[in-house]
């Protein structure tokens, strides 16, 4: 019996059978996924920062945790991000897929380019704010 590459599977360089006893099936590549996990209760959310697989639940055993996000601000009026950058640097090198959230978070702090939603953002705010100001000014 001859077996075309079709009934191979390329896994770092190496092929190898998918069913060895007929040679034949599919394998799915499974790519990791560095996600917000919510953890948080009702009005005060907090988040995990971790890497699972893309296609599983958000609130699954994670492979491991990269580290926290809370979005409420503090007395000082700011949003807290605790990352573990080796680590994070070690799954970009890896190939992990970041979901939008987590990469507009990791522009601001300068990890990743910004992300062109992010300047969408600054800007409606300033309109905003600027006829916010333009309201009370005529008050």
């Amino acid at each position: 019996m001859r077996l075309s590459l079709c009934n191979f599977v390329r896994l770092k360089s190496v092929l190898f059978p998918v069913c060895p006893s007929t040679g034949g099936g599919t394998i799915k590549p499974r790519r990791k996924c560095v996600r917000l996990a919510y953890k948080g209760c009702a009005n005060r959310p907090f988040y995990h920062i971790i890497v699972t697989n893309r296609w599983k639940h958000r609130d699954v055993q994670p492979y491991e945790q990269l580290g926290t996000y809370d979005p409420m601000p503090n007395q000082d009026n700011q949003k807290l991000l605790s990352l573990n950058l080796d680590r994070t640097r070690y799954w970009v090198g890896r190939g992990a897929l970041f979901t939008k959230p987590l990469q507009h978070l990791l522009g601001y702090i300068g990890f990743f380019p910004i992300h062109p939603r992010s300047i969408e953002h600054v800007w409606r705010r300033r309109d905003a704010e600027k006829v916010e100001k333009e309201k009370q000014a005529a008050s």
